[in-house]
C-alpha cells in the first residue's frame, strides 16, 4: 500500500500564522473537542482544532499512560532473558528496551484494540512487539554510521555502552524477537477467540512487517540519509515522504495491528489508519519544533542535532510559526477520524493525539 502525501503539504498552500498552544501539558480532561474559527487580517475564515476529549465523563490521561507503561514494561521485562547467554547481547537488549520512554506506541496499540471492542490483554503482545521494533530503530539510528548520537532517553546510547558491533546485533535481535513474540501462542491470554485469533495475528504480523520494511520505516531512513547534508533544496513533498515512512509508519502499525487484534471491521481499521498517519506526521513535526526550542536536558537527547547535521526539517522549510500551524491541522485531521467510535472508548486516542501535539520532550 502506497503512502499518500498529506493534502495540506501536497497542495503547497500558503499558511497564515496561527497560535499553537505552548502548553506544558494536555488540556483539562473535562473539556470537549471544539473547532474554533480563526480570522486573520484578510478576513478569511480559518479553522484549527483545540483537542481534548469528546467524553462527558472525566478521563485521567496521566493515570492511563502510567498504568499502560507499567503493564508494557512488565511484558518487556519478561520477554528478554536476564543473564542468559550470550550475556552481552541480552544485557544490551535489556539496556535499550528498559531504559525508559513514554511507551506511546504500545499505548496506541492497546487503545486501538479497546476502541473496536477488544480486551486490551489481547493486544499486549503486539504492544510489546511495536516497542521492541521502535527501540531497534533508535539503537540503529543512534549509530555513528547513521545519526551518530550518544544520548537517548537521558542515558548514553547503546553503542556507547556496549560498542557498535553489539549495538547492531542487539537491534537485530530485538527486531527478530518482536515477530517471535507476536507469533507465539504462549504470548496471548487463553480467552482469545480460538477461531478468529490466528488469522488476526497473521494479518497483524504482515501489517507490522510492511510498515517497517522497504515500504515503511527503512525507506524513510534511507531517503533521510540521502538528503542529509545535501546542497540541493529538499522539497516539502519529499520531507513528508521521509517522515510518513520513517516516523509515521510505525505509529500507523501500532494503531492498525491493535485494531486488527481487537476484531475491528475493515471500515474501523481504515479510519484508525488515517488517524494514525496524521498523528504520525504530527509526532515528527513536533519533534522538529522541540529540536530547536528545547535543551538536551529537557529532551533527554541531543538538542539541535538536526540543525548541526544540516537535516531538512519542518521549521527549516516552513518556519516555526507555520510548522506549529501545520501541527494544529494534523491534530484536527486525526480527531475527525474518531467521530465514528464510542466517545468514552475513543477518549484515550483523543488524549494521545493531544499529548503528541503538546508534548515537551
Amino acid at each position: 500500500m502506497a503512502f499518500h502525501f498529506h493534502p495540506l503539504v501536497a497542495s503547497r498552500v500558503h499558511f497564515s500564522p496561527l497560535p499553537f498552544a505552548a502548553a506544558t501539558g494536555a488540556p483539562s480532561p473535562s473539556s470537549s473537542v471544539a473547532i474554533a474559527a480563526h480570522y486573520h487580517h484578510h478576513g478569511r475564515r480559518r479553522f484549527s482544532a483545540i483537542v481534548a476529549t469528546a467524553t462527558t465523563t472525566e478521563f485521567n490521561f496521566k493515570a492511563y499512560m502510567e498504568e499502560r507503561a507499567v503493564a508494557v514494561n512488565r511484558a518487556l521485562d519478561a520477554a528478554i532473558p536476564a543473564g542468559g547467554l550470550p550475556a552481552a547481547l541480552h544485557d544490551a537488549m535489556r539496556y535499550a528496551l528498559l531504559a525508559g520512554g513514554k511507551r506511546v506506541r504500545p499505548a496506541l496499540c492497546l487503545a486501538a484494540c479497546a476502541v473496536v471492542g477488544g480486551p486490551e490483554s489481547w493486544a499486549m503482545p503486539a504492544a510489546a512487539a511495536v516497542e521492541m521494533v521502535h527501540t531497534m530503530s533508535l539503537v540503529h539510528d543512534d549509530l555513528p554510521c547513521m545519526d551518530d548520537d550518544d544520548l537517548r532517553r537521558g542515558k548514553p546510547t547503546c553503542h556507547v555502552v556496549y560498542g557498535e558491533p553489539i549495538a547492531v546485533l542487539a537491534g537485530d535481535a530485538l527486531l527478530s524477537l518482536s515477530f517471535h513474540h507476536m507469533a507465539s501462542v504462549g504470548s496471548y491470554p487463553p480467552a482469545v477467540d480460538p477461531e478468529k485469533h490466528p488469522a488476526r495475528v497473521v494479518r497483524a504480523i504482515g501489517e507490522l512487517a510492511r510498515c517497517i520494511g522497504s515500504e515503511g520505516l527503512v525507506a524513510g531512513q534511507v531517503v533521510d540519509l540521502e538528503m542529509t547534508g545535501t546542497s540541493q533544496t529538499v522539497p516539502l513533498e519529499l520531507l513528508e515522504y521521509i517522515h510518513l515512512h520513517k516516523t509515521a509508519a510505525l505509529l500507523e502499525a501500532s494503531v492498525v495491528i491493535g485494531a486488527i487484534i481487537g476484531g475491528g471491521t475493515d471500515e474501523q481499521i481504515e479510519a484508525l489508519r488515517k488517524y494514525a498517519r496524521s498523528i504520525g506526521l504530527l509526532f515528527q513535526v513536533v519533534d522538529d519544533i522541540l529540536d530547536v526550542t528545547k535543551s538536551s536536558e529537557e529532551l533527554g537527547k541531543t538538542a539541535g542535532k538536526d540543525l548541526a547535521s544540516d537535516k531538512t526539517t519542518y521549521p527549516k522549510l516552513l518556519g516555526l510559526a507555520k510548522s506549529r500551524e501545520f501541527a494544529e491541522k494534523l491534530v484536527s485531521d486525526a480527531t475527525e477520524q474518531l467521530a465514528c467510535f464510542d466517545e468514552e472508548k475513543a477518549a484515550p486516542l483523543l488524549h494521545l493525539a493531544n499529548y503528541i501535539a503538546h508534548r515537551q520532550n
